[in-house]
């Protein structure tokens, strides 16, 4: 078959034995090989429109397959490393101290407690700016009020929690972005 006539995929099955061995010249890893080799099937498998339209389409295959492998090794730089999860996990042994443990309940609870203190909606207000992340023009489209509203609804919120914590409070948005409120 002529491979301007010929699929993308029906080509890949046809060159997968060439490609295989291009693939472990340039990756050194068998398995490494195999899994590029399968998510590089996959991806042509996808694709809307499987016919060949490059002038090289084997060329374009095995770019494909050194992208995908390109995408497999930075995946796989964001896991920890054996050495870095037992790091973190002495750390999270010296950090739980007894002390601390009561110190952070204590300060859970009266959080609770300011937050039962809040009005419903500055209370909903809050929690979706502070833990939901979700944005104040969101918010004011949510509770039908101006962003200014949410504004005022928020660091009054955030003011009420902090005095219950005796924490001061910095402000993160507005004009005075940076200030105590």
């Amino acid at each position: 078959m002529a491979a301007s006539s010929m699929s993308l995929l029906a080509l890949f099955m046809e060159q997968q034995g060439e490609l295989r061995k291009r693939l472990r010249r340039r990756l050194g890893s068998d398995e490494l090989v195999n899994d590029v080799l399968q998510e590089t099937y996959l991806r042509v498998e996808r694709m809307h429109d499987g016919t060949v339209a490059q002038s090289n389409p084997g060329g374009y295959l095995f770019r494909m397959a050194l992208n995908v492998a390109a995408d497999q090794r930075q995946a796989e730089a964001r896991y920890l490393t054996g050495e870095e999860v037992e790091e973190l996990l002495h750390f999270a042994d010296d950090a739980l101290d007894p002390a601390r443990i009561v110190h952070a309940r204590l300060e859970v609870a009266a959080l609770e407690q300011a937050l039962q203190e809040l009005t419903p909606r500055q209370r909903a207000i809050l929690l979706a700016a502070r833990v939901e992340d979700v944005s104040q023009q969101d918010i004011a489209d949510r509770f039908r009020i101006s962003v200014r509203m949410v504004g005022k609804e928020l660091k009054r919120a955030l003011e009420h929690c902090g005095a219950r914590l005796d924490r001061r409070v910095v402000q993160r948005f507005g004009p005075g972005a940076g200030k105590e409120s």
